[in-house]
């Protein structure tokens, strides 16, 4: 006997697509704030969504080049102030 009606999307899809989504704007976040977290979370969310192949492979990649811009302008920031942070 079946109490639930079978699924007719993946989950595994859906998923995936979140991921992208929240790469996106971890990676967006992570400019104005605590990049040295939200950057490297934005590139493994973004990689591993393009890995189990989700339907919004852009808005992956950039989220996935936004994760490379934190660390990139949290270097920049760290090489100007010769310290291990920065700040506004």
């Amino acid at each position: 006997m079946q109490l639930t009606a079978p699924a007719t999307r993946r989950t595994g899809a859906r998923d995936t697509d979140g991921m992208a989504v929240a790469a996106f704007v971890l990676g967006l976040l992570g400019l104005l704030v605590l990049n040295v977290v939200l950057g490297p979370v934005a590139i493994a969310l973004a990689s591993l969504a393009l890995w189990r192949g989700t339907a919004r492979r852009g808005r992956a990649l950039l989220g996935l080049g936004l994760g490379i811009a934190d660390l990139v302008v949290l270097v920049a920031f760290m090489s100007a102030d010769h310290t291990l942070s920065w700040s506004l």
